[in-house]
């Protein structure tokens, strides 16, 4: 896996796509990219989503150390590390399942295995088979929660953090008659 040196330093269409099988960012992504790291409350944690991909199927982040995200002993601090990865599954189901499905974000846990002492990069990725499941699955039942995993790395690929993210998800016209 090959990453940029800085979440900083990033720009241009393929901007946090150094995977050559990533299909390429449009301009509206790129847009939807600005606008989400531009929100307060995304851009307070002080991640970046540096790719999303034209059918939200994946989107990458990255975390800088900087004095906006260094703790007191100079590693990142962890409500950086959690904030920066929130927000993400939850979205990119919201987008990929359209408006018939209600999504929230129910739980989590993260799990801090060495300190982030450099930038840090998650790569968030939904299968169209998973889309697929989660659909037929709630053809037979109002509600259901999935539980969706990721890592924050180092650009030698070294965990330093990994998130469990548990969502809920609903059958719009289920969720709103009370069933």
């Amino acid at each position: 896996m090959e990453w940029p040196a800085s979440c900083a330093r990033m720009s241009g269409t393929t901007a946090g796509n150094a995977d050559p099988t990533s299909i390429l960012e449009t301009w509206r992504m790129r847009l939807i990219r600005w606008g989400f790291n531009l929100f307060p409350a995304y851009w307070g944690t002080g991640g970046r989503v540096t790719y999303i991909a034209p059918d939200w199927h994946e989107v990458r982040v990255c975390l800088d150390l900087s004095w906006r995200t260094r703790n007191y002993v100079g590693t990142i601090f962890g409500g950086s590390l959690y904030g920066a990865v929130d927000p993400i599954y939850m979205v990119m189901l919201i987008k990929s399942l359209g408006s018939g499905y209600v999504v929230w974000d129910k739980a989590a846990t993260i799990r801090f295995r060495k300190p982030g002492r450099s930038t840090l990069y998650a790569r968030f990725e939904i299968a169209p088979h998973q889309l697929d499941a989660i659909r037929a699955e709630l053809e037979g039942v109002a509600k259901i929660d999935r539980v969706f995993h990721v890592d924050l790395t180092s650009a030698d690929g070294t965990v330093h953090t990994s998130v469990e993210k548990t969502i809920h998800i609903a059958r719009r016209d289920l969720e709103m008659s009370g069933r």
